[in-house]
């Protein structure tokens, strides 16, 4: 597990005080006995300070999901400042969706407590963190905010961080030097970080510089040697960042941490535990039978339609690829006509296999005969709702609402065996491709934001994917 730096603690803690005096206040202000003190109204509201804590601790949950326990969000006034409102925003949200749901009005008996805490903690929130604790930070980055940095490889990416922090450095990492196989031990990479080391001694060199940090800069075109690296850094009790161009996908599309300016990506290990998949499979069930209720009448709809379009199942079925390599039977709304064309599947096959070769091939270009497509199968394709059924492989345990899609047997079968690291957990009827690469990415490139999302794999993280599939969707992005 990814040790969390010393600042964070201090910015959490902060905003949970705020926040907690800020619900406070607001209650007071609010208080049905005007004739009643401060001191007299928070013994007699005993029962609220748990609810109010609690409270603060979702928000501030919610703060490190809009970035505001990064670097280049907490060095900045106005990224501050609008990260704040829109953090605010989404906890008002949650607070109100949670206190309907549970039927209470103990947290929120009025749309004026939710207007009035927000008109306090703006503010004092701004001050604490922009203007106090910012300074704070900068006061003591090179102290008690310093952290030793260590650089594997020597990519253009890794020597340019290199060069900005050891010249223009407010954020208090120190580069202790680089870490490289093909160089001399004391070499040179830029000005006075040298090659201090081999890859097969990161340990020990952690433990002989005190080294809080690591950064992968490796850009070899080998990304088997790339993964095992972060495989090895990942073992290690130090936070594991990325900054290279195979990973340059991921900075495109993910909203990630910067370091003066440049994005690192990243990969610590985080909560890939039993209990965490626990969840994970618990959420799958519960989301799972409540959308086919919800969406019942939608089913039986698509359902008639197929049938009344052309003949034939209702059921699309095939058989896909899932967890460490099992095949599982995958299901779809059938969308097309039934064909026995086997020469052409033969010649989508050998398409389809160019395509995952052609690094400049975008993902969302789908080889498929259109010709084929039903008037039905136009608009559950294109509204994604044909993928309903997958469901039930969520309900039988073969897919997670939340994974990189499962690929078809010859598609694995063409993997290089970096690729094959997709297949480590679950596929997902939704992922990190299908809401921030879709039809923009090439194959490669969907696979890094895959172990992407397989290196970051949470229970916060699936609810931000599933939140941004709604829109994706509706908006019918890269579908066909």
């Amino acid at each position: 597990m990814k040790k969390i730096p010393l600042y964070k603690y201090i910015f959490g803690i902060t905003d949970v005080f705020v926040l907690f005096s800020s619900f406070l206040t607001a209650m007071y202000l609010l208080r049905r006995d005007p004739a009643m003190g401060f001191i007299e109204f928070t013994n007699a509201a005993q029962d609220l300070i748990l609810i109010f804590f609690l409270v603060s601790i979702i928000f501030v949950t919610i703060f490190n999901f809009n970035g505001l326990y990064r670097l280049n969000i907490i060095l900045t006034r106005a990224l501050h400042l609008t990260n704040i409102m829109k953090a605010l925003y989404y906890g008002a949200l949650t607070i109100v969706f949670v206190s309907i749901m549970i039927e209470s009005s103990s947290v929120i008996d009025s749309r004026l407590l939710i207007f009035l805490f927000s008109l306090i903690a703006l503010p004092s929130l701004y001050i604490a963190r922009a203007e106090l604790m910012r300074r704070l930070y900068l006061l003591f980055s090179t102290t008690g905010f310093r952290r030793n940095i260590i650089i594997l490889g020597d990519g253009k990416s890794g020597k340019l961080l290199a060069a900005k922090l050891m010249f223009e450095n407010p954020i208090g990492l120190e580069v202790v030097g680089f870490v490289d196989d093909d160089k001399e031990i004391g070499e040179a990479i830029v000005s006075d970080a040298k090659v201090i080391g081999r890859f097969n001694e990161i340990e020990d060199l952690i433990k002989k510089y005190h080294v809080d940090e690591i950064i992968v800069a490796v850009e070899s075109e080998n990304y088997d040697k790339f993964l095992d690296v972060i495989d090895l850094c990942k073992k290690l009790d130090v936070n594991t960042r990325i900054t290279s161009e195979l990973f340059d996908v991921v900075a495109e599309k993910v909203s990630t941490e910067k370091y003066s300016n440049i994005p690192v990506i990243d990969v610590s290990t985080h909560y890939n535990n039993g209990i965490t998949l626990a969840i994970k499979r618990f959420f799958d069930i519960v989301i799972s039978i409540f959308t086919l209720i919800i969406l019942s009448p939608v089913i039986l709809f698509i359902i008639i339609a197929i049938k009344v379009s052309s003949p034939g199942k209702n059921l699309f079925k095939q058989i896909r690829i899932g967890k460490n390599g099992k095949e599982f039977q995958f299901y779809k709304f059938r969308s097309m006509r039934e064909s026995t064309e086997g020469d052409k599947e033969e010649e989508r096959v050998k398409k389809m296999i160019e395509f995952m070769l052609d690094d400049d091939a975008e993902s969302g270009t789908k080889i498929i005969n259109n010709s084929r497509i039903t008037w039905i199968g136009k608009i559950i394709r294109k509204t994604s709702l044909d993928e309903l059924p997958q469901l039930l492989n969520v309900l039988k345990g073969d897919m997670s609402i939340v994974g990189p899609r499962p690929c078809l047997p010859y598609e694995y079968e063409n993997y290089d065996d970096w690729q094959k690291r997709r297949v480590n957990v679950i596929p997902g009827c939704t992922g990190v491709w299908q809401v921030w690469g879709r039809s923009s990415v090439s194959f490669k490139e969907s696979v890094v934001l895959d172990l992407y999302y397989i290196n970051n794999m949470s229970p916060w993280f699936d609810l931000q994917i599933m939140l941004q599939t709604v829109p994706a969707i509706l908006t019918a992005r890269g579908a066909e």
